[in-house]
C-alpha cells in the first residue's frame, strides 16, 4: 500500500492537524514571559559578544516627544521590561531603552552595537558620559540608504568605550511594525563572523528562491499554464519578504529605493499570499469539489492584491497592510483543508504535497505571528522559522508543479495517441486492417521516388475469382470473413516491408520494392497465385477462390502510382478475359491499351 493511500485512510489526520493548529494558537495567546532584571551590562572581555537585554530598562513615550535631555535627567522613570527579551511586540509611539555599561580594565575599547532586525523605522542612539552626549547616531530603514554612514544588512554602530569607566546607552525606538530590538555588543571580529554567517544563509535562501522563480517562469513560457505564473508570483512575494525582513534587499537588491526599503515587507507578503490563493485554487481544482470555497478563495486572493495596490497608492498604512497580510496568510490552509483531504483520499498526489507544504508553512507562519506580536522569544530559530518553513512549502509546491507537468505530458501523449489512432483509422481498411486507398496514396510515392533499374518497385493489382458466388450463397458476413482471411494470407505471402492495400470490394493492391530484376516480380506474382491453392474455412464451410493478378514495374513501365495501377488494372482485365487465375504484366512498351 502506498504512503499516499495510508495517509488518505488515516481518518484521524484532520483532527490531529486541527489539534496541532489550536495548540499553537493557544501558545501564541498565552501571556508573554518577563525578562530577568540586571543593573548593569558588565563587559569583562571574557566573551566576544554580550546580550544587553538583561540590563535594559524601558520608558514608554506614547507621543514620541521626549528628548534625550528629558530622559537622561529621569533615570528613575525607567522600569523593567514587561515583555520577552528583545521583543516588545506592537507598540504605539516610541520607547526609550536605557542600558548602563561598564567595561573591565582589560576589555577591548572598540565594540559594535548590533541591532539585527532590519525593519525598525528609526533608532536614535546616544552614548552618555554622565549627562554629556559622547556619541550619537541615527539608524533605521527610514534613513535613506545613501545617507547611511555604514551600509550593512540590518543596523549597527561602532562604539568606542573606555575601559574601567561607566557609560550609559540610550536608544529611542520608533516603528510602524513590530518593535523587535535585539541588542548585542560584539567585537568587530565577532560581528563580522556573525554577519558572514547570516549573509551566507540569506544568500543560500535567496539562491533557492531564484532557482524556483526561474524554473517556474521557464515552464510558464514553455507550457503556457497559468499555474506556473502564479507559482512564480508566490515565490517572488515570498523572496521579497525575506529580503526585506533580513535587510538583504536594501543592501544588495533595490539599493536606494526608499519606498521598497520601508515598505517591501508587507507589500511582498500581500503579493505572495494573493498568488497563493489562486495557485492552490488551480492545483487542487477546488471549484469542482466546492464552488463556495472556490468563490471564497477568489475573494481572499482579490482582497490581498487590492490591499497591495492600496498600500502602494498610500491608502493603507504600513500597520494596516501588515495586518491584512497576517490575517490572510493562514486562510488558504483553513479554507482548502477539507478539499485537500478529499483529494488526498482519492489518491491525488498534488494534494499530499500541498498538505505537507502547508503543514510546514503553518508552523512557520504561527511562529512569525508569535514573534511579531511579542508572544515568542527572539532567537535564531524563531527569527528564521518562517524562512525555513516557506522554503519547505515552496519545495512541496514544486512537486505539485511536477505533478502538473506529468499530467500535461500524459495528456499530450494521450492526444498524440488519439491523433495517431485517428490518422491510422483514416488510412486503414476497417475490415482487413490493410491500408485503404488514401493510405496507399500517402505511402507509396516515397517508395516509388527511390526506384531505379536494379531496384524496381512492383505494383500488383489482385481481384478474387469466384468471390461473388460465395458472397451470394453464404451471405455478406461470410464474404467479409473470407476477405479478412485472404488479407491475412497475403500478409504471410508478401515480405514484411511490402505494402498491402484493399481498394474496395474484393480488389487488393500489393506493392513490393527492392526487386533486382523483372523475373523477381514474376515470381512474386506466382507466389500470390499459389497462396490461394488451399481453400478457406469460412464458418465451417470450405471455400475455394482464385485470383487474377496484373502488375506493372517502376521505373520501367511508369514512375507514378496512378500510371502503375492503371497499367496493372488493364493487365488484370486481360488476364480475366484469358481464363482467370493468372498473372499478367502491364508493360509500357505496348501502351496501356495494348497490354
Amino acid at each position: 500500500m502506498t504512503t499516499t493511500r495510508l495517509i488518505a485512510r488515516w481518518h484521524l489526520t484532520p483532527a490531529l492537524a486541527c489539534l496541532l493548529f489550536t495548540s499553537l494558537l493557544a501558545l501564541l495567546a498565552a501571556p508573554p514571559a518577563r525578562a530577568q532584571d540586571a543593573t548593569t551590562a558588565l563587559i569583562d572581555g571574557a566573551s566576544a559578544s554580550y546580550d544587553l537585554w538583561p540590563a535594559v530598562r524601558l520608558l514608554a513615550d506614547a507621543d514620541a516627544r521626549l528628548t534625550v535631555t528629558d530622559v537622561a535627567a529621569r533615570p528613575g522613570d525607567f522600569g523593567p521590561v514587561r515583555s520577552l527579551p528583545g521583543n516588545l511586540g506592537r507598540r504605539d509611539g516610541a520607547v526609550w531603552l536605557r542600558v548602563p555599561l561598564k567595561l573591565s580594565a582589560d576589555a577591548a575599547t572598540r565594540w559594535v552595537l548590533d541591532i539585527d532586525y532590519a525593519s525598525l523605522d528609526r533608532v536614535d542612539i546616544y552614548l552618555l558620559d554622565g549627562s554629556r552626549i559622547e556619541q550619537q547616531a541615527l539608524l533605521g530603514d527610514h534613513v535613506p540608504v545613501r545617507q547611511r554612514a555604514w551600509l550593512v544588512r540590518a543596523h549597527a554602530l561602532v562604539l568606542d568605550l573606555p575601559p574601567g569607566k561607566p557609560r550609559e546607552l540610550l536608544l529611542k525606538v520608533q516603528t510602524t511594525g513590530s518593535m523587535i530590538v535585539p541588542l548585542w555588543l560584539r567585537t568587530p571580529a565577532d560581528y563580522q563572523a556573525h554577519e558572514d554567517a547570516e549573509q551566507a544563509l540569506q544568500g543560500l535562501i535567496a539562491g533557492m528562491g531564484l532557482c524556483l522563480l526561474l524554473y517556474s517562469l521557464a515552464q510558464w513560457a514553455s507550457l503556457r499554464d497559468p499555474m506556473f505564473g502564479l507559482y512564480a508570483l508566490t515565490v517572488l512575494g515570498t523572496v521579497g519578504f525575506f529580503a526585506a525582513l533580513s535587510g538583504m534587499g536594501p543592501q544588495h537588491i533595490w539599493g536606494g529605493s526608499d519606498w521598497f526599503t520601508r515598505n517591501a515587507a508587507p507589500w511582498s507578503i500581500l503579493i505572495g499570499v494573493g498568488a497563493a490563493f489562486f495557485f492552490v485554487l488551480r492545483a487542487l481544482d477546488v471549484r469542482s469539489i466546492s464552488p463556495r470555497v472556490a468563490t471564497a478563495m477568489v475573494a481572499c486572493g482579490s482582497v490581498a492584491f487590492a490591499a497591495a495596490l492600496l498600500f502602494v497608492l498610500g491608502l493603507l498604512t504600513y500597520g494596516e497592510a501588515q495586518g491584512v497580510g497576517m490575517a490572510l496568510s493562514p486562510m488558504p490552509l483553513i479554507l482548502v483543508l477539507p478539499t485537500a483531504f478529499k483529494r488526498l483520499r482519492s489518491g491525488d498526489r498534488a494534494a499530499a504535497y500541498v498538505l505537507g507544504g502547508w503543514g510546514a508553512y503553518s508552523v512557520g507562519t504561527l511562529v512569525l505571528v508569535g514573534l511579531l506580536t511579542g508572544r515568542l522569544p527572539l532567537n535564531f530559530w524563531t527569527t528564521h522559522a518562517f524562512q525555513f518553513s516557506s522554503m519547505l512549502e515552496m519545495a512541496a509546491w514544486m512537486m505539485v508543479l511536477a505533478v502538473r507537468v506529468d499530467e500535461i505530458r500524459l495528456g499530450a501523449m494521450r492526444l498524440r495517441g488519439e491523433r495517431d489512432e485517428l490518422r491510422s483509422l483514416s488510412r486503414t481498411d476497417p475490415l482487413t486492417g490493410l491500408l485503404n486507398r488514401r493510405g496507399l496514396m500517402e505511402t507509396v510515392p516515397a517508395l516509388l521516388s527511390a526506384s531505379r533499374p536494379g531496384q524496381s518497385v512492383a505494383v500488383f493489382l489482385l481481384d478474387l475469382d469466384g468471390f461473388k458466388a460465395i458472397n451470394d450463397r453464404l451471405g455478406h458476413e461470410a464474404g467479409d470473413a473470407l476477405l479478412a482471411a485472404f488479407a491475412e494470407r497475403l500478409r504471410h505471402t508478401m515480405r514484411t516491408p511490402d505494402l498491402l492495400c484493399r481498394l474496395g470490394g474484393d480488389e487488393f493492391v500489393a506493392v513490393a520494392g527492392s526487386l533486382v530484376s523483372e523475373i523477381d516480380a514474376a515470381r512474386m506474382g506466382d507466389k500470390l497465385l499459389q497462396a490461394l491453392t488451399q481453400p478457406f474455412d469460412v464458418r465451417g464451410v470450405l471455400c475455394r477462390v482464385g485470383v487474377t493478378v496484373g502488375y506493372a514495374l517502376a521505373p520501367q513501365d511508369d514512375s507514378t502510382l496512378e500510371g502503375l495501377i492503371k497499367r496493372a488494372d488493364v493487365a488484370m482485365y486481360l488476364g480475366k478475359q484469358s481464363g482467370r487465375n493468372c498473372v499478367r504484366r502491364g508493360a509500357s512498351g505496348a501502351g496501356v491499351s495494348g497490354i
